[in-house]
């Protein structure tokens, strides 16, 4: 079992140990503003009522939609860009985003300020949200050999865990009033970070000179590029029944998970009087719980089970995280609940992991963009349902007394995912490995690890 030791994870991951460094102050940074953000949306919208405030709901569902709208198209943009010109820009721009929206709260807490934030952070859903973590497997799947590339994801998804259990440790214990003032430095450090140490993995074709900066090219050959480039994105998933299966299981399960978080902190505080604190105590039992589900658990596992069995594993805790919600009869319910989320948070890298495995390395970021847009069409559809449900059951206006009745519907859209991940053929998986061992002389060299350390005779 020593392959599965410190020193062999080291290894594995030292590739990209400046770009988790780089995300662990990009996590935290985030991370640390949202269990206040609640607090601070529903004083500044709803004075008056400290408890329930539909208005919030609708706006922050209203965010995530417009969002959602954008990244269909952004988010296998992203993709194709970061195959064509290199990863490290686009995961700097990324990173970027909240600096602007954050600075402002950080001014002022004002009804006009959180107006102001919600319109500039509508914005850096759009680019940056769930952006910067597909750029970074497409990354580490550059940097990785395929064989150990689920373990890498899964330390990945840890570390990403690590630093939302730190973010939630600091808006615990820090005042209110400085926790958007730090987020913003760090989300500076962050940048200026892997500006400097961040090492390029894609080697990028020189353009012929003035290409980018003429008319024709900007207003006809690069959209007839993107829509050839989009073509191909499909093409790659329609010729994988693994990947069209996958797919399905990816839309169901983000369709529930994403309904689920963007009104479970509303419906805590109108339901059971949360504030900050008991939120950064939910969000801590998650993010302390995932560090050793993914980082420990999920590489030994994945050579057991296998990345399907964690998959199905996960969205079945995932549709209890649900159910437990919807009928939650007391305070403590929520906390038990959240502690499934050492499980369901293993979801992640599995769907990664086996899109990867499907797919070679030159063609990563276009499959994982295109998977990432059509999650993003749950994102777009999930507040349209969610968030009047949830305001609908939280008032007085409801027809029966289940004022979780929301998250008892997002459980059975997860009951659909989960019919398609057990569908998934496991041995597909192999799928690279097999394709290299038939043509060696392009294939292995598409697949090697590009900052491996290469023989020199």
């Amino acid at each position: 079992m020593r392959v599965f030791g410190g020193d062999a994870m080291s290894v594995v991951m030292r590739p990209v140990m400046h770009l988790m460094v780089g995300l662990v102050m990009y996590g935290v940074a985030e991370e640390m503003t949202v269990p206040v953000l609640v607090d601070k949306v529903t004083a500044a919208l709803c004075p008056a009522d400290g408890g329930s405030c539909p208005e919030a709901i609708y706006l922050t569902g209203l965010q995530s939609s417009i969002g959602g709208i954008f990244k269909t198209i952004g988010f296998t943009l992203m993709g194709q860009l970061a195959d064509e010109y290199g990863r490290k820009p686009l995961i700097l721009l990324t990173a970027s985003t909240s600096i602007i929206p954050f600075a402002v709260l950080a001014w002022n807490n004002s009804r006009t300020a959180v107006y102001a934030y919600l319109v500039l952070r509508t914005f850096s859903f759009m680019i940056g949200q769930g952006t910067i973590f597909c750029l970074s497997v497409a990354y580490t799947a550059d940097a990785v050999e395929q064989s150990k590339r689920a373990a890498a994801f899964g330390f990945m998804a840890g570390i990403f865990s690590a630093s939302h259990a730190l973010g939630n440790t600091c808006s615990r214990f820090l005042p209110e009033k400085w926790i958007f003032q730090v987020s913003v430095v760090l989300l500076i450090c962050s940048v200026l970070y892997m500006k400097i140490y961040l090492v390029e993995t894609v080697q990028t074709a020189p353009s012929a000179p003035g290409e980018h900066l003429s008319l024709s090219y900007l207003f006809v050959r690069l959209p007839q590029q993107r829509w050839e480039s989009i073509k191909e994105n499909i093409n790659i998933v329609k010729t994988s029944a693994t990947l069209r299966r996958i797919t399905y299981a990816s839309f169901f399960y983000k369709l529930g998970m994403i309904g689920i978080s963007d009104v479970l902190l509303y419906y805590l505080k109108s339901v059971f009087g949360f504030d900050k604190n008991q939120f950064s105590e939910i969000l801590m039992v998650v993010g302390v719980g995932s560090i050793f589900s993914q980082i420990l658990v999920l590489p030994l596992i994945s050579h057991i089970i296998g990345e399907k069995g964690i998959l199905c594993v996960s969205i079945l805790a995932s549709i209890a995280y649900a159910l437990l919600y919807g009928v939650a009869w007391s305070w403590w319910v929520p906390y038990f609940s959240s502690s499934l989320g050492v499980i369901y948070v293993m979801a992640k890298p599995a769907i990664y992991a086996i899109i990867s495995g499907e797919v070679l390395s030159a063609d990563q970021g276009k499959a994982q963009g295109f998977i990432a847009t059509v999650e993003c069409i749950a994102l777009l559809l999930a507040p349209l349902f969610m968030s009047p449900l949830t305001s609908y059951f939280i008032s007085e206006e409801a027809p029966f007394n289940c004022k979780g009745f929301s998250f008892i519907v997002a459980g059975f859209i997860l009951v659909i995912s989960l019919c398609f991940a057990w569908t998934l053929n496991p041995e597909s998986k192999n799928k690279c490995t097999k394709v290299a061992v038939s043509d060696k002389s392009d294939e292995e060299a598409v697949q090697a690890p590009l900052l491996a350390p290469r023989y020199q005779p």
